[in-house]
């Protein structure tokens, strides 16, 4: 454990928050916003009442024109993805996405978890994308998807918008990385398996603690850290290659598990692995602390301090090279740590390359009759 003290087993302190299933304990309005609310007690202790309904989800429809994003991030290693939803049911309370519910209107609390909204044309827009001649003119290079949102949280069990995506990229041959939460990934091995078959797709497993208590509390809708270890076992099973992804690193929190998520993920067939530190983007440091406060009051303190000599006596440290790996001697240790424990076990080799040779866009209607002829 970095912070040189015995672990103390973690266990969550009763909230109304995590009765009702959701992450955060705040709703506070986004940082765009000109106006905002506050919740007051009325003395009668009401909005902490254990017998309110649980929290519902909403669904709208996001009117996008397009689906594909680009970036030029040097700490991200992709340069476009595509996100079928905004917003993510499973509400980690330590999500760097919460922040980009602000440019909606909508708090970066529980709205993220609550309010989502679907792109409904995703497949149809993301097909529109790729026929396109300047699409194709540019080096091609992998689409990741799981960036922004996970495509496989609770909500894509009805309504499928992954698998209709995951479709469009099957017909183009185009190259894909998915990174998910869930074990809901294994219902599209169908689809997956054969274009792992042929060096078009690989899978990362974010697995950030082994102790259901923690997870549950932490990330509570994402599938249990046990089923996500069945999960990496079904993927490797089907000759997918399977990342595990021991992120974000929390110290004093998770850092002491780092070891064990690696060997568990190894023992479940994961070939290569990655990890992030925990940085807090916005006004994710008052959601992460208020959550500290309530579930793990016996060191809130000690775990901000801890991320604070991280991130040069800050909460988060926004430079590109160091938001995702920090400075100082409690981060170099992690690092250390991740390097040795993954040369042990084998997790140091590359992720695969996938190929980008292949893509082709499929005949359109009535083309392949006239090829006939």
């Amino acid at each position: 454990m970095l912070s040189g003290m015995e672990h103390i087993p973690f266990k969550a302190q009763p909230h109304i928050a995590a009765s009702r299933k959701r992450g955060a304990g705040l709703n506070r309005a986004g940082r765009y916003e000109s106006r905002a609310s506050e919740v007051v007690d009325d003395g009668w202790e009401s909005w902490n009442d254990p017998d309110l309904p649980p929290l519902s989800t909403t669904v709208q429809e996001d009117a996008a024109r397009s689906v594909i994003t680009r970036n030029d991030s040097p700490d991200i290693p992709f340069d476009r993805s595509l996100n079928a939803y905004r917003g993510c049911e499973h509400g980690c309370i330590y999500c760097y996405a919460r922040p980009s519910h602000n440019w909606l209107g909508l708090s970066s609390g529980l709205d993220f978890e609550t309010r989502l909204f679907a792109k409904s044309r995703a497949p149809e827009l993301l097909e529109a994308e790729l026929c396109r001649a300047a699409y194709r003119k540019k080096p091609m290079q992998p689409l990741a998807m799981g960036t922004n949102t996970d495509p496989y949280q609770p909500v894509e069990r009805r309504l499928r918008l992954t698998r209709r995506v995951l479709e469009v990229l099957r017909d183009f041959n185009h190259p894909f990385t998915i990174t998910t939460k869930s074990a809901m990934v294994v219902r599209d091995i169908d689809i997956l398996a054969p274009l792992a078959a042929r060096g078009l797709c690989a899978v990362a497993l974010s697995l950030t603690t082994l102790e259901r208590d923690l997870a549950r509390v932490m990330e509570p809708r994402a599938t249990p850290p046990a089923g996500r270890l069945e999960a990496m076992r079904a993927l490797s099973a089907a000759g997918i290659p399977v990342t595990v992804m021991s992120a974000p690193m929390i110290p004093a929190l998770n850092d002491h598990e780092m070891e064990a998520i690696l060997a568990a993920a190894h023992n479940a067939g994961a070939t290569s692995a990655g990890y992030t530190l925990l940085h807090l983007p916005y006004d994710l440091t008052e959601l992460f602390s208020d959550w500290l406060a309530t579930h793990a009051p016996d060191r809130a303190e000690h775990v901000l301090s801890l991320i604070r000599q991280t991130h040069q006596g800050c909460l988060n440290d926004a430079r590109f090279g160091f938001r995702m790996r920090g400075t100082g001697p409690i981060a170099d240790l992690l690092h250390l740590r991740f390097a040795n424990a993954c040369k042990r076990l084998g997790l140091d080799k590359p992720r695969p390359n996938l190929r980008t040779d292949l893509f082709r866009p499929p005949p359109r209607r009535g083309e392949q009759f006239k090829l006939a002829l």
